[in-house]
């Protein structure tokens, strides 16, 4: 019995070093992080923190090659990520947004009226026409040379009367002025302008309410113009575009929407010269119109009754880059004309030296002209002043 006593151990027994053995292995382990990461520390001095960095060193040399290898990839595979994010970043950043992009509004256009360059808002300005008499009392004209475009047709008595039009280009002295007639009003109405006149004929002054045309009639607004002691009446009334666009302001007539005629980008001189010479049988002597085309400026420089018609303020010659010629029916009511201007006709116009036959088609009164060639293209009018002139059949003719 007492052999099998000493058989058996008696844990309660055991010493307190001995029980305590598995908590000193434990401490053992949790110390091994310390004992590798900091170095020894001599007595009374107390332990410093250790940073994130050596921290992180010393867990990392506790893991085997696995977890190594496993913590490698997970790296590879964030930084991968985060390159990916970046350039996706970025290239949507490069990318134009249809939310926030900015459209750049071109500096200059072509103007609707002459094809000349202009800054955009100029194409939505007022047009402002106004009439001019060609009577030899009338002559020298002021204004003529700068405007946008000029129509040209008979009076009365044969005698030639101008709507010049004006838009991107302006004149400080025009004149004289004079009154309008309905196939002028035509005109006035393809362009949306404001028509400067004194007076008219019966039909016109209708046919301004008619249409309801923008009216700057002289009667009705005479601070617009003045009587010059220069001349005398009636060839003495006259006006500038500063006067009537403050007319204008002043009336609401701030805006013209229109089709103007196609233009071509630039003016390109022919090589050879096929229309030196152009002669516009419009009535009689005193007005008909011969235009000799001048190579050193492209144009046509312009004579009417054996003269050159020049700009009485400036002394020059009038001279348009373009010359157009409508083939039109004329009749007589009472003492005025009447012409034919709908439907369709022949056309010849000059321009570059050279001289363009073909078609003009006018489908409705406020309806612009278009000019088409023998194979029914556009033809484009080259940027600068045109001339256009009311003639019968066989009223134009030109030679090299």
């Amino acid at each position: 019995m007492n052999e099998d006593k000493h058989d058996v151990i008696d844990m309660s027994d055991t010493p307190k070093e001995v029980n305590n053995v598995e908590q000193d292995a434990g401490k053992l382990a949790a110390d091994a992080f310390q004992k590798d990461s900091e170095k020894p520390v001599p007595p009374g001095l107390k332990p410093k923190k250790m940073g994130p960095h050596k921290r992180f060193a010393a867990w990392h040399r506790n893991l085997n090659k696995k977890q190594k290898a496993a913590l490698l990839i997970v790296v590879i595979l964030l930084v991968a990520g985060a390159c990916y994010l970046a350039y996706k970043i970025l290239r949507d950043d490069a990318k134009p947004s249809s939310q926030t992009q900015t459209v750049t509004k071109p500096t200059t256009v072509q103007s609707k009226m002459t094809g000349l360059q202009v800054a955009p808002e100029v194409n939505e300005k007022q047009v402002t026409g106004v009439m001019i008499e060609n009577s030899p009392d009338a002559r020298p004209q002021s204004g003529l040379n700068s405007a946008g475009f000029v129509f040209e047709a008979i009076a009365e008595g044969g005698i030639t009367r101008f709507l010049a039009l004006y838009q991107d280009t302006s004149s400080d002295y025009i004149g004289p002025v004079r009154s309008v007639r309905p196939y002028y009003l035509d005109v006035v109405a393809s362009y949306d302008a404001a028509i400067a006149h004194v007076g008219g004929s019966p039909d016109a002054l209708a046919k301004i309410k008619a249409l309801n045309i923008k009216d700057l009639d002289q009667f009705a607004n005479p601070g617009a113009y003045e009587r010059v002691k220069s001349r005398a009446a009636p060839h003495n009334v006259y006006t500038s575009s500063a006067k009537l666009e403050a007319l204008e302001q002043q009336k609401g007539f701030i805006k013209s929407t229109y089709t103007g005629f196609e233009h071509a980008k630039k003016e390109e001189k022919a090589a050879v010269v096929t229309a030196k010479t152009v002669n516009l049988n419009i009535s009689s002597a005193l007005y008909n119109v011969v235009y000799t085309y001048d190579p050193a400026t492209n144009s046509y420089l312009r004579a009417v009754g054996g003269a050159p018609q020049t700009d009485e303020k400036s002394g020059k010659q009038l001279s348009p880059k373009a010359v157009i010629a409508v083939e039109t029916t004329r009749a007589q009511s009472g003492v005025y004309s009447v012409y034919g201007m709908t439907g369709t006709g022949k056309v010849t116009i000059f321009q570059n030296g050279i001289a363009t036959a073909g078609t003009w088609e006018r489908p409705q009164e406020k309806s612009q002209y278009v000019f088409k060639d023998a194979a029914g293209a556009v033809i484009k009018i080259v940027p600068g002043q045109a001339w256009m002139t009311l003639v019968t059949a066989g009223g134009v003719t030109f030679a090299p």
